[in-house]
This record gives C-alpha cells, sequence and structure tokens, in this order.
C-alpha cells in the first residue's frame, strides 16, 4: 500500500475517522465519572457490547478476502480484545459473587 492508497483511504473514511474518535474520547470522559459502586452492575452491560463485537468481528474477518489485511487484521483484533473484556467481565462479576456467598464454618 502507498502512500496515494493510504490517504485516499483516509480521505474516504474521514468521518468513520472521526467517529472513532469521539466514541473514544465520550466513552472515557464517561467510564472517568462513573462511582465506584456501580462498575461491577456496568460490567454486564460492557459484556453484552463486547459480545456484539466478537460477532462482528467474526462476520468482518469471514467476508474479508485472504489478500485484504486490513479487514483481517481489524476483525481479529475486535475479536481478540472484544474475548478479554468478557473474559475479564465474568471475571469480576464471579469475584463480586463470592462476596455474597455464606461462610461455611
Amino acid at each position: 500500500m502507498d502512500i496515494a492508497q493510504l490517504v485516499a483511504f483516509v480521505d474516504e473514511h474521514l468521518l468513520m475517522f472521526y467517529l472513532l474518535l469521539f466514541t473514544i474520547i465520550l466513552g472515557f470522559e464517561i467510564i472517568a465519572k462513573v462511582p465506584t459502586v456501580l462498575h461491577t452492575p456496568l460490567m454486564s452491560g460492557a459484556n453484552a457490547i463486547s459480545g456484539i463485537v466478537i460477532v462482528g468481528g467474526i462476520l468482518l474477518v469471514k467476508q474479508a478476502a485472504a489478500t485484504d489485511l486490513f479487514m483481517l487484521i481489524g476483525g481479529s483484533l475486535a475479536i481478540v480484545f472484544g474475548m478479554i473484556n468478557v473474559i475479564g467481565g465474568f471475571v469480576v462479576t464471579d469475584r463480586m459473587l463470592e462476596m455474597f456467598k455464606k461462610k461455611t464454618k
């Protein structure tokens, strides 16, 4: 991929880059202002969103041509990062639920 193709790609998808940047900043601002007590309940919502990201990544990899490295790498990263978030959410939720179990003596 030469510079001209890269510039054409960025020019063609400029709105998507702005949208991605906006959602990153918005997500950071929203999460930074959430009280600590609410982080665990929000984790289950994040797991649902991450599940959608995983399905989207799988569909992207499935539809990508074998020579389209951009789509293959993007879809693979979506799957990996989505799975990390889902697994982390389940671990945190499991640890939280352990706190509510009665201890046997």
